[in-house]
C-alpha cells in the first residue's frame, strides 16, 4: 500500500461530540479521495464502521491509550503517514512521544476540544500538574495545536505558555447533510407532536459542566409566570440530582429528561427555544446545530465558544454563567422575539463539514484531492 496521506487516532467513550466531529471529518476527507487510515485502541470509540470501509480501520493491538505507545511507534515506522491527527490529552501526549521515537517526518497535528484552564479545574492536584506540564513541554513539539474557538486558543496560550504561532482555532465540522435530513423526522415525544404550549430544549451529558440545574431553576422561575415545557436530552451521572431538583421545584409535570437519543435534530426542529447553560465549553457543538436548524437560542457567556457562535449576541442572548434570573428573563424574551431563521442558519456556514474540512486539510499540509 502507498504511503497514507493521513492517520487519525482518537480514543473516546463512543458517544461524545468528539466522536461525531471525527466521523464527519474522516468521512469527508475519505470522500475527497485522500488515502486515510484510522487507528483504533481496543474498546474505545468512535464507531468508524458507520462511515468508513473496514479496510481503512487499523487496530493498534492495545487495550488502552497508556499501552499504545509502542504499537503507535511501530505503525509510524511501517506506514509513515504524511500527517497524523489526534485528539484528547493522553492521546496527544503519546503521539508527540511516538513520533519522536519513530524518527519519521510525519506532520503532527493535535487537538484540544475544550477550554484548557477550565478543564483542569476540579481535577486532583497531581493530575492537574501533570496535564499542565505535559501541555507546556510536549504540545509545542507538535506542528500545530488545533482548538475549536478563538477563546479556547487564547486560554491555551495563556495557561500553558504555548507560543501563539503553534495554536490554530478552526471551526468544527458539525453540520452535515445527515443533520439536515434527520431534522425533518418528527420525534415521538407527545409535547412536540401535539404542542399545546412552547417547549424549551437543552441537550448534553448530564454532568456538572453542562449545569442543567441552573436551566431547571430558570425554567421553574419562568413557569411561575407563563405556561411552557422543558425537555433535556442526554444521560449522565447527575440524572438523580436533576430529577430530585425537578420534584423539589414542583415542575415535574412540565420537565422531561428522556435520556439519550440518536436523533436530537428532530427535537431541535420542533421545539421553540434552545438553551445552553454550560459553565464552560470548547465551542458548544450542540449550540451550532440548534442555530443551524433555525432555533431561537439562549446561552451562557461561558468560556469558550457561545459568544463566537452567536456573534456577540446577534443571533441569541448571552447571559452570565450560573445566573438563574438572567437566564429565565432571556428564555422568556426569546419566546416573544422576532427570529430570522435563515439569517441565523447562515451564520453557521463555517461549521459546515466541507468548509471546516478545508481548514483541517490546510493545517495538516494536505492540499484538497485534485487541487494544486
Amino acid at each position: 500500500m502507498s504511503r497514507p496521506d493521513l492517520a487519525i487516532l482518537v480514543a473516546t467513550s463512543g458517544h461524545s461530540g468528539v466522536d461525531t466531529l471525527f466521523r464527519n471529518l474522516a468521512a469527508e476527507i475519505h470522500g475527497r479521495g485522500h488515502a486515510l487510515q484510522v487507528l483504533r485502541v481496543d474498546g474505545h470509540g468512535p464507531a468508524w464502521e458507520s462511515v468508513l470501509p473496514a479496510h481503512l480501520i487499523v487496530r493498534l493491538g492495545a487495550a488502552h491509550v497508556d499501552t499504545s505507545l509502542l504499537p503507535l511507534v511501530r505503525y509510524l515506522r511501517r506506514e509513515r503517514p504524511r500527517a497524523l491527527l489526534t485528539d484528547k490529552d493522553r492521546v496527544n501526549r503519546m503521539a508527540v512521544i511516538a513520533r519522536r521515537l519513530a524518527g519519521v517526518d510525519t506532520r503532527l497535528v493535535i487537538r484540544i476540544g475544550t477550554t484548557f484552564s477550565r478543564n483542569l479545574e476540579g481535577r486532583r492536584r497531581l493530575h492537574r500538574l501533570g496535564q499542565h506540564l505535559s501541555a507546556r513541554h510536549l504540545y509545542p513539539r507538535a506542528d500545530v495545536i488545533v482548538v475549536p474557538s478563538r477563546g479556547a486558543a487564547a486560554d491555551l496560550v495563556a495557561t500553558a505558555s504555548i507560543p501563539a504561532s503553534k495554536v490554530k482555532a478552526l471551526p468544527s465540522p458539525v453540520i452535515t447533510a445527515r443533520v439536515l435530513a434527520q431534522a425533518r423526522e418528527m420525534p415521538a415525544h407527545p409535547w412536540l407532536r401535539d404542542k399545546t404550549r412552547p417547549v424549551f430544549l437543552g441537550a448534553g451529558e448530564l454532568c456538572a459542566r453542562k449545569d442543567f440545574a441552573t436551566l431547571i431553576r430558570a425554567f421553574a422561575a419562568l413557569r411561575r409566570r407563563r405556561e411552557a415545557r422543558l425537555i433535556i436530552l442526554g444521560e449522565g451521572r447527575r440524572r438523580g440530582e436533576l430529577e430530585a431538583l425537578v420534584r423539589e421545584l414542583g415542575v415535574a409535570d412540565d420537565v422531561d429528561l428522556p435520556g439519550f437519543t440518536a436523533n436530537p435534530y428532530g427535537f431541535m426542529a420542533n421545539a421553540d427555544v434552545f438553551v445552553l447553560s454550560s459553565r464552560w465549553e470548547g465551542l458548544g457543538n450542540v449550540l451550532v446545530e440548534a442555530l443551524a436548524l433555525g432555533m431561537r437560542c439562549v446561552a451562557t457567556d461561558c468560556p469558550s465558544g457561545p459568544r463566537e457562535v452567536l456573534e456577540d449576541g446577534r443571533y441569541g442572548a448571552l447571559v452570565p454563567v450560573g445566573d438563574v434570573d438572567a437566564l429565565a428573563r432571556s428564555m422568556a424574551a426569546a419566546l416573544d422575539e422576532h427570529h430570522d431563521t435563515g439569517q441565523a442558519a447562515a451564520a453557521t456556514r463555517r461549521y459546515g463539514v466541507a468548509a471546516a474540512t478545508d481548514g483541517y486539510l490546510q493545517v495538516l499540509g494536505l492540499a484538497p484531492a485534485g487541487g494544486p
